[in-house]
């Protein structure tokens, strides 16, 4: 793991709090911008991951701070959210996908 990993998880998480769509959130959490590359992301079906999911700070209480609400959840790694605009992600155990995914 890189030694700026945490950092890295730190600063998507604050970049998190003042996502305002799904758009922002995949281009927050693009595989490019994960800060741990020793397994590489292409050609998965995800849009996005989040690599700090086992840290203290989570993507869901980031995007509650900017406004979205929990559309279903069925367990603390597994559940959709909407922003302000109506746009929709679904988290599943760090993996971001556009839209409702149940």
């Amino acid at each position: 793991m890189p030694d700026n990993f945490w950092d890295a998880i730190r600063t998507q998480l604050k970049e998190l709090e003042s996502a305002k769509s799904a758009d922002d959130v995949l281009r927050i959490l693009a595989h490019e911008n994960d800060p741990d590359q020793t397994y590489p992301r292409a050609n998965r079906p995800d849009e996005g991951f989040f690599g700090g999911s086992g840290g203290e700070d989570t993507v869901r209480e980031a995007l509650e701070e900017a406004g979205w609400t929990v559309l279903w959840s069925r367990d603390w790694c597994w559940y959709a959210m909407t922003a302000l605009d109506g746009s929709v992600i679904t988290y599943c155990e760090g993996d971001i996908y556009r839209g409702d995914r149940r």
